[in-house]
Order: C-alpha cells, then structure tokens, then sequence
C-alpha cells in the first residue's frame, strides 16, 4: 500500500463552503474551536476548571462497569485508570451502532480520535489523552443501522424495533452464513467471520455487538468505548435537562446563531426543536408541551409539569437527548476536550456554542474527520492513461467528462475562434452604434446576445455529436467514476471495513492510523 495524494478539504468541490469557512476560519467566533495547539492549550485549561473529581468518579465506574465483560489491553487500564486523575482528558468521537460498523469511514473516525491523543501527549506530556467511541445506543432509527455493503454483498439483519436500538436484541443471524461464503477464503476472512459470530451472537443486544467488535479491533489502542443509555450518567445531566423542559432553553439560546447559518449557507443541519428530549418507555418518542401538559407522541402519556419534573428526578434514565442535545450530554459528563466527526455533525455542532456558554460547559475543539480512498493499481493505471488525475474524479464530473470529449477538438476550436471574431466586431459595431439613435444602439446589442446564443447551441450539439461518436471514451470515464465513487457516492460511505481488512488484516488499520493527518482535514488516497 502506497499512499498517492493526500487533498485539502479546500480543493474538494463537494466539501460544504460552511466546513470550510470553519477551517480556514472565516466563522466569526469560532477562531479558538479549531485545531491548534494553543487552542487545545486553552481548552485544557478550561476543563480543567470545570470538570470536577466527582464527575472523573461517576465516569470512572460507569465506564469500567460498562468494559466489565471484555478483556481490556493493557494500554485501556492504564487510560480508564486515568481518568481519575485530574490531568487527563478525552478526545471522543460518536456514531450510530451499525451492523458490523456499517460504512467504513466508522473506522476512520475511530482511529483518528487514537492518532489525535498520541499527537496531543507528545505535544502535552504533562497530561493524558484517552480516546473515547461514544456508542449512539439510544437512537431508534434501525433501518438505518440494520445492514452494510460490501464490493459483492449486501447484508442486513431484521429485528423487532421501536425503542432504544442498543437495547434490541439479536435473533436473526443469518447474514452471518452469507457473509461467510463471500470471505471464507480470502487471507484474512477466518479473522472476519469469527470476529461477526463473537460479536452477533444471538441473545447479544446490538449494543454488545458493537462494543464486542470495536473491542477487538482497537484495544491494543487503549479505545474506551462508552454507552450514555446509563441512569449513573444521566444524573449528571438532570439539572439541563430540567431547564429545557421548563425553559425550552436550546431552541430560544441557539435562535441568533441558526438564523446567522441560516441566511450565510441556506439551511442548518438540524432545526432545534421546542423540546429536544425522548421519552423511553417500549419505544423511544419525543416530548412535546401543549401549553399545559406533557406529551409523549405517538403514545398515550401525559405529564404536568410537576409530574414530568419528579419523573426526571426520580428516573432521569427515561430521558433521552436528541440530536442536538447529545453533544451537551456528552460535554456534561466527560472532561472532553476535542470532538471528531464528519462534515454533518461538525455542521450540527456549530449551532450550539451560544447554548452552551448558557449552561456553562466549555464547547471543545471541532475536529472534521479525514477522509481515505484506497484504490487498485489499475485503477490508478486507467486514470493516468486518459491524461487525469484522481482528484479530478472529485471535481464536477459532468465538467470533466465535457472537458475530456471535446479536449483538443478541431471544430471546437474553430467556433470559438469565430466567437471571438464575433464578439470583436461586435464591440466595435456597438461603439459606433452608440453614436446614433438609441434604439438602434439597443438592437446591435440585441442581435450580438442573438447570434452568441446560436453559438452556445452549436458548442451544446457538438458536445452531444461527440459523446456519441466517442462513446467508448464515456463509457471508459464513467467505469472509472464507479470506481472511485462505488453507488456514486463516496467510497468510504458504501463499502464496509471487511472489503480491506480481508487481505491485510490488522496492517491494514495499521496503514489508515500512519496516513491519517490530525492537524488538518484531508481525503488521503491509497493506492492498494
């Protein structure tokens, strides 16, 4: 494996403008949330103050009560022992509990939230650095985590659902079977199939799987892998969640600054609700207020105000926050310091620094994740040989495929010499014409706008002509596009973990954790 290109978020067409505006620093109070160490300086300093030993236990025991069944590494003690001392600090990603781990870049994330603390501990040694997966166990939208894709295979699992998808548990194994006959013989596929029937056997909840399957794969990295579906946790969070069911604080505090991501980039990622709490019982729903009573939606339970309040006080683990409210939980109850995430979460997370500053928990650093592409020799070969580049393939396609079928075209070449002509008599024409009576200045100008379009309409049919007398050219450059992009999206949001560690195994995670880059947000492209 051979790293080829490693592109800035900047150069990449499909990068929202609002990530990049947040990293090259061009959101106005945002400056001291971006990577740098004098801001992780500053962070340190500000969970410090506000991070007390009594919140280090709570996490401490949680944590090492929810890791009791796995056998940790020796380098997860050694960081879940730390946590107890007030010099260390996380670094937490999160994601949703998919089958397997779902898309690839799971991985990525993971390992660049690992990389970050070895690169903070070298610039910080006076302090520790844990690595934190938060697990989204309370979300309860299973169509979304219940399959993932390989190159030759689809799988899926197919359970009852409705409530908290962490707490499901599984019955259906069969994609394990399926899965089995794609890889069995590949070098490392033994290490894959057993890795699925430790971590999805039935009687497992979702929640154990992944905790089972991301053990295995980066223990050795001291990972510490946290579930917030905890009464211990939530205790910690119940005076904010309080205020919110009182208040609607979120939504009034968040107002100014979604309006101003509202009228620079069109729309934020997500709209604050009233109420940004669930309610668990069977199922997961959210809470409304009517005025007078507390709603549960879509089920037959009311609360008044005083109700809803003991009911929180007295089982704040029925209280569950969404998706706005889940990185103050988070913030709450980890001595956090940095988030890393992809390109929407930064995205949601921007909308809450004014509602944090109101409730008095330090918003940390945002860390957009990298990105990685691996890709065949031949492949890479193709693209070389059509005279491109790879990050063309991350350009407008259209643009490029245009470019490509009319590169050096004689014809083209020739109406855009007599375009030029055009335009020049033109202007000469219309200089003159000023001199006389308006209307005809207007209709010179007039019939250069009518006969520019004729020329477009020649360009846009030459254009058509050509890609159907160089259709094999097309043909060719779209192949290459799949490639790149399998389902027309990006490689590492299609196809699963299993698709690279089946020949190369744990080198494999080895190879993405040195080409990762912590100070900056890049798509690394590897050439396999």
């Amino acid at each position: 494996m051979k790293t080829i290109n490693k592109i800035s978020f900047n150069d990449i067409e499909s990068i929202p403008q609002l990530i990049k505006d947040f990293l090259n620093h061009r959101i106005e109070g945002f400056e001291e949330n971006t990577f740098s160490l004098d801001n992780f300086r500053k962070q340190i300093h500000l969970k410090q103050q506000s991070f007390t030993a009594q919140q280090r236990e709570v996490l401490y025991q949680v944590i090492q009560q929810q890791l009791s069944g796995l056998i940790l590494s020796s380098k997860q003690k050694d960081n879940l022992h730390n946590l107890n001392a007030p010099n260390t600090f996380t670094i937490t990603t999160g994601h949703q509990l998919n089958l397997f781990s779902g898309p690839v870049f799971f991985i990525y994330k993971i390992l660049q939230t690992i990389k970050t603390c070895t690169y903070l501990k070298e610039n910080f040694p006076d302090f520790n650095f844990v690595p934190v997966y938060w697990m989204a166990s309370e979300d309860h939208d299973f169509a979304e985590i219940n399959h993932f894709k390989t190159q030759n295979g689809y799988y899926e699992i197919n359970e009852k659902s409705g409530g908290p998808v962490g707490r499901i548990p599984i019955t259906d194994t069969f994609f394990i079977s399926e899965f089995e006959k794609e890889f069995k013989d590949y070098v490392f596929g033994t290490e894959l199939i057993l890795m699925l029937k430790e971590a999805y056997k039935a009687g497992n909840t979702l929640t154990d799987a992944i905790k089972i399957l991301v053990n295995r794969l980066f223990s050795e990295f001291g990972l510490l892998i946290l579930d917030g579906d905890s009464k211990e946790l939530k205790t910690e969070i119940k005076e904010v969640f309080k205020d919110e069911l009182l208040h609607f604080s979120l939504q009034k505090i968040s107002k100014q600054k979604v309006e101003l991501l509202t009228a620079k980039y069109g729309k934020v990622q997500v709209n604050p609700r009233e109420i940004n709490l669930f309610y668990l019982s069977d199922t997961r729903d959210r809470i409304d207020f009517d005025g007078q009573q507390y709603i549960v939606v879509d089920k037959d339970i009311q609360f008044s105000q005083e109700q809803i309040i003991n009911e929180l006080e007295n089982t704040p683990e029925k209280f569950s926050p969404n998706a706005l409210m889940r990185p103050v939980y988070q913030e709450k109850i980890l001595p956090n310091i940095a988030y890393i995430g992809g390109n929407a979460e930064i995205m949601y997370w921007l909308e809450l620094k004014d509602y944090f500053s109101h409730i008095n928990i330090p918003f940390p650093i945002l860390i957009p994740r990298n990105s990685m592409l691996f890709l065949q020799e031949k492949t890479i070969k193709k693209i070389e040989k059509l005279d491109l580049k790879i990050e063309d393939f991350f350009q407008n396609f259209t643009t490029l495929t245009n470019y490509k079928i009319l590169d050096d075209n004689a014809i083209l070449k020739l109406l855009e010499e007599k375009e030029n002509v055009l335009i020049s008599n033109f202007s000469e024409l219309k200089t003159v014409a000023e001199t006389t009576e308006k209307s005809f200045g207007n209709m010179v100008k007039a019939e250069e706008v009518r006969q520019l379009k004729s020329f477009k309409r020649m360009k846009k049919r030459l254009l058509h002509a050509e890609k159907i007398k160089q259709n094999e050219l097309l043909e060719r450059l779209e192949n290459l596009f799949l490639d790149v992009h399998p389902s027309k999206t990006w490689q590492e949001r299609i196809y699963n973990f299993s698709v690279f560690f089946a020949d190369q195994g744990y080198s494999w995670l080895e190879t993405c954790l040195k080409e990762m880059v912590v100070q900056e947000s890049k798509l690394i492209i590897v050439a396999i």
